[in-house]
């Protein structure tokens, strides 16, 4: 009876849910597959170059595109090629936006798969994807063609609009974002820069029209007519088509030269320095998240790793690239951030990933590599010379000792137990990375 009742008293399993079927069962599997297709789409259009061969292949299109379409916009305007190539111009102008506008589709379609729009309905993330600058340059890239066939208007000035296509270089220009941003950043002292040039355009104008009016009234008769001397004469341009004649108009006109000389530097001032701040904070990321991919260095503090960045190298190298061949001298070690790297050993292979390093043997011993280290992927890797060594072991000497026991193992021709890569650690984005020079050293 007791066994019965315990029998009875089992807990028994939930029961398993049946997988949809018929008209449901298919509608839940067309969803999973456009998703699916959907999140492709936007891996291919958005992340761009570096993450598959396909993202790699249109990338690049686009932009041999963009390039075809500023050449015949040009080309087009020579009358003898207009006149012999015109069906030729109309075919690159139909299938260009044909492709644009397909892209265009796409990317509003698969926008809801961007990480800050996921929240919210299609309807209304897409609406505020297609107002973003780089969406509405698309738009305005295409949408002259199609005001051809709806509007009565002069058609150069629809030809002048297309001119928005080269734009859309700055989606895959990492530069151009970054000087993007640097402007934003400075608006305010650019205001203030270009405030101080209008007020010296402003004295410089009166001044000479109260004391040229009288010499030349048809060059220096209003305020107006004088400032398009102060603009000629502050740029250091100097057309020559009004020149003051008077002693004291010649007095005024060489120090408003000077003064324009000064004063038109303070914007570039600006802009090269805020440029090197915006370089320098992305280093500064890029270097922190590749660090933190690499065992050794992801328990340091803030204070540690900004140390350690000056003693290290970012590379980025493509696939089947070698980094250290044999016999070359050992005067740097290198720390994988990230992609796989072969080391032969005789006609043994061995790959090491992210978190692994290599090259400290013949670093340590000063003597030369005797294996090959080539990369297998496309890798970002931080490379430590000897000097970097030498002060890395007087600042945080923990970490050397790891090195040289790794080294010491390896000596011994065993493979070092790999530690666990840091589970927090920050991805590296690939637009970040594309202003890294290939096979160049930047020093961080």
């Amino acid at each position: 009876m007791g066994e019965g009742r315990a029998n009875d008293e089992r807990p028994t399993s939930p029961p398993v849910e049946s997988a949809p079927t018929g008209l449901l069962g298919r509608w839940h599997r067309d969803r999973a597959r456009r998703d699916a297709l959907r999140r492709r789409v936007y891996d291919v259009l958005e992340t761009g170059r570096g993450e598959s061969m396909l993202a790699t292949i249109v990338e690049n299109g686009l932009v041999f595109l963009i390039f075809i379409n500023v050449a015949a916009f040009v080309l087009e305007t020579v009358p003898s090629l207009e006149s012999q190539y015109a069906s030729l111009f109309f075919f690159i102008d139909w299938a260009s936006v044909a492709i644009f506008t397909v892209e265009y589709a796409l990317r509003l379609w698969s926008c809801v798969e961007v990480p800050f729009l996921r929240r919210l309905p299609p309807a209304q993330a897409r609406l505020k994807y297609a107002t973003r600058p780089y969406l509405i340059i698309d738009l305005l890239a295409i949408l002259p063609f199609y005001l051809t066939f709806l509007l009565s208007t002069d058609l150069r000035v629809l030809r002048v609009l297309r001119l928005f296509r080269f734009l859309k270089l700055a989606r895959y220009s990492p530069a151009m974002n970054t000087l993007m941003r640097v402007l934003a950043n400075e608006r305010r002292s650019l205001t203030g820069a270009l405030l101080l040039v209008l007020t010296l355009l402003l004295f410089a104008a009166t001044l000479m029209h109260h004391i040229e009016s009288e010499a030349q009234p048809e060059k220096f008769g209003s305020i107006p007519q004088s400032a398009w001397w102060a603009i000629v004469t502050l740029t250091t341009v100097g057309y020559g088509d009004a020149v003051p004649i008077t002693g004291l108009g010649r007095l005024v006109g060489g120090i408003t030269m000077l003064s324009g000389l000064i004063v038109l530097a303070l914007p570039i001032a600006i802009i090269a320095t805020g440029f090197a701040q915006e370089v320098g904070r992305r280093d500064f990321v890029l270097t922190w998240s590749m660090m933190s991919r690499i065992p050794l260095f992801a328990d340091l503090d803030a204070q540690a790793i900004t140390e350690i960045m000056r003693y290290l190298h970012a590379h980025n190298y493509p696939a089947r690239w070698e980094v250290i061949g044999p016999g070359s001298p050992g005067d740097a070690m290198y720390f994988v951030a990230s992609g796989r790297i072969r080391r032969l050993i005789g006609d043994e292979e061995q790959t090491l990933a992210a978190g692994d390093f290599f090259g400290e043997v013949a670093l340590l011993d000063h003597a030369v590599n005797e294996h090959s280290y080539a990369t297998l992927t496309r890798c970002r890797l931080l490379k430590l010379d000897r000097a970097g060594y030498q002060r890395l072991h007087a600042a945080h000497p923990e970490i050397a000792d790891e090195i040289r026991k790794v080294a010491d193992t390896r000596r011994g021709g065993t493979s070092p137990a790999k530690p666990e890569a840091n589970a927090d650690a920050l991805p590296i984005e690939e637009t970040d990375l594309d202003l890294l020079p290939d096979e160049e050293e930047t020093r961080l």
